[in-house]
């Protein structure tokens, strides 16, 4: 068995710029109308998504139109993920999958071309993964729709009926997932937990290479039948569920060991299928994202990833200073057509010792608000629900200390924006140390508190 950093490090970043990826938009967070809605759809450039002349042909063109209150601009948003108008429904034409395929009118027919789910403001087809665009992108009056590769940008922005509003990108207890490790620092029985606290999942660290392409637990134990496989089914068994996190410091990652995107594809999908995943976490650090050719192979594996597992929600997990991250991985996705569900920062190991981190959590997760801003064309609405704070609870690498109050700052943050992901490192430290000292296999959280105080406020989180 390979030689392992202690769990308590394994957060820790190497330098800026490192990045990692979790998967709250590019592996979309996407949630189904919980209630029929009717009315107009408006996107790009304040225009109405309108049926053509009104026609109920089949075939007739989806278009962009100015708002005119008709019938023809009403569409009613069902449970089924239907958005139906004149009585037919919204349909991609010949279920086809490629970008630039046409919008029409079509009889409703129950197959995946005619199901859309809701990202944040983005309509995502679930027979293509693709986005609903408008083409150009233009906003002149009879500019047809199609599906594109989502990439959060102003022409793929749609108001439902209902409201203009849209709901936060993610599961509210998805996204408040701490993260649990049983490589080090003797993880209590999660059950144990839940029950004290009422969080229900946790995000499972981490998932390495064995050193060439193939994902091991910690590198090692294997990805199946093994003590992690228990845990996770105990989880489930109480009636919670995990994300599995891809990295952690000391590697070996399959970002780096696998020689191409589709190996490294087909291995974050060799996991997903092997526990039936609604979401990942990629949290890579050391010298991976400081390759760049590194980080287009993850964004171009996690875009295929997308294709295939459309209802799949990817968080990406990096470092940060006090200002806000690197943003290249933030660029590049955009530009690669990756849109994620949570951009989502680890605000410590500043060199902040002894200073406020609730405060300057508070200060680094605006600027990753604003790296999101910038890089994708949001609003700071939407850029706010596709970011998000991975912390780190009692005394951090770097010697500064995060308090059950510090927690409570960000919490209060995380709801007023509707962040899509508020959790830290990690279940195994939520408790007081026995003899009042912080141990280096991070079993403890190194200050006075209660066990699970932490993930109580954790908990809390709504999104």
């Amino acid at each position: 068995m390979k030689d392992k950093l202690p769990a308590a490090r394994i957060r820790r970043r190497v330098a800026l710029p490192v990045l990692a990826v979790a998967m709250a938009g590019a592996l979309l967070t996407v949630a189904t109308p919980a209630s029929a809605a009717t009315g107009a759809i408006t996107g790009y450039g304040g225009k109405c998504v309108d049926v053509a002349a009104a026609s109920t042909a089949n075939g007739t063109a989806i278009q962009l139109y100015t708002c005119n209150g008709t019938t023809a601009q009403s569409w009613t948003t069902g449970t089924d993920g239907t958005l139906r108008a004149l009585g037919k429904c919204m349909d991609v034409t010949s279920a086809g999958t490629a970008n630039g395929t046409k919008i029409q009118l079509w009889d409703c027919n129950g197959t995946n071309a005619q199901k859309w789910t809701q990202s944040g403001t983005q309509l995502v087809n679930t027979g293509s993964g693709r986005c609903l665009d408008a083409t150009g992108p233009s906003s002149a009056d009879g500019t047809r729709l199609q599906i594109w590769d989502c990439a959060g940008s102003a022409n793929q922005q749609w108001n439902l009926p209902g409201g203009t509003t849209p709901p936060p990108t993610g599961n509210p207890a998805m996204g408040a997932a701490p993260y649990a490790y049983l490589g080090w620092g003797n993880l209590p029985d999660p059950r144990t937990i839940m029950t004290a606290t009422g969080v229900k999942w946790f995000t499972m660290a981490f998932m390495l290479s064995n050193g060439a392409c193939t994902p091991l637990w910690d590198g090692s134990r294997p990805l199946t039948g093994g003590a992690d496989q228990t845990t996770i089914n105990n989880i489930r068994g109480a009636g919670g569920d995990v994300a599995i996190s891809f990295g952690g410091a000391s590697g070996p990652w399959l970002e780096q060991t696998c020689s191409s995107a589709s190996a490294l594809a087909g291995a974050y999908q060799q996991v997903i299928n092997a526990y039936s995943l609604k979401a990942i976490d990629i949290d890579i650090e050391g010298t991976v994202y400081n390759n760049a050719t590194l980080q287009q192979r993850t964004i171009d594996a996690l875009k295929t990833v997308k294709t295939n597992n459309p209802n799949l929600t990817v968080y990406v997990t990096f470092p940060s200073d006090r200002t806000g991250p690197d943003t290249s991985m933030i660029n590049r996705a955009h530009a690669s057509g990756l849109t994620v569900d949570g951009w989502t920062i680890m605000p410590f190991d500043f060199g902040a010792a002894g200073q406020n981190m609730g405060s300057l959590t508070v200060q680094a997760a605006e600027g990753l608000k604003n790296a999101v801003k910038n890089g994708y064309g949001y609003t700071d609405d939407q850029a706010y629900r596709h970011s998000g704070i991975s912390s780190m609870n009692g005394i951090t690498d770097a010697n500064e200390t995060v308090t059950v109050a510090d927690f409570n700052t960000m919490l209060a943050y995380a709801q007023q924006h509707h962040l899509a992901r508020f959790t830290f490192w990690s279940a195994n430290r939520d408790r007081p140390c026995a003899g009042g000292g912080y141990p280096n296999d991070d079993t403890c959280s190194g200050i006075g508190q209660n066990a699970w105080d932490f993930t109580r406020v954790i908990a809390k989180y709504q999104g």
